[in-house]
């Protein structure tokens, strides 16, 4: 499109049509940008509020798992301490099998097929607070569906004398 002038000489026509759909493109460009920002910023506040005021703590009572292993221990996570043989690696053990949407201490789906093998008298109770959820998990070694579930958890759960190789 061109435009005369009052001389009568031509130009092209500006486009008035253009700048203002580029201008509410950029606006709206500029918005989401500052709409995702604040976003990432307010998600880990509101994790933190969320999480467990003085991180996880769980209670463990083992019986008959034999070597010295049997008693009720404390362990605290973020940061690790209490009174279980190793901490660190019963928090790392957990931390291995927690996944979203899945509960850390669920028992074996009741129709799993489980191989009829005999893990030793060994059981376990774990109580507390995991991940800001109450846990009240019991443990045995029954079966092969029992005793992957209790593996799982060496070394929050101690590995049964029985289990290992001399």
């Amino acid at each position: 499109m061109t435009q005369i002038t009052a001389s009568g000489t031509s130009r092209p026509a500006p486009r008035t049509t253009a700048r203002p759909a580029l201008r509410r493109l950029v606006v709206a460009a500029a918005a989401s940008v500052a709409s995702l920002a604040s976003l990432s910023v307010s998600l880990p506040v509101a994790y933190a509020q969320h999480a467990p005021p003085h991180g996880d703590r769980l209670v463990v009572t083992v019986r008959d798992a034999g070597g010295g292993a049997d008693g009720t221990y404390e362990v605290r996570c973020r940061p690790s301490g209490g009174s279980h043989p190793d901490p660190a690696g019963a928090c790392a053990a957990v931390e291995r099998n927690t996944r979203w949407g899945e509960e850390a201490f669920a028992p074996p789906p009741r129709d799993a097929a489980c191989t009829l093998q005999y893990g030793g008298p060994a059981t376990a109770r774990v109580t507390g607070t995991w991940a800001g959820r109450p846990v009240d998990a019991t443990y045995d070694r029954v079966n092969g569906c029992a005793i992957a579930r209790w593996d799982r958890l060496v070394p929050l759960l101690p590995e049964p004398r029985s289990a290992r190789h001399p």
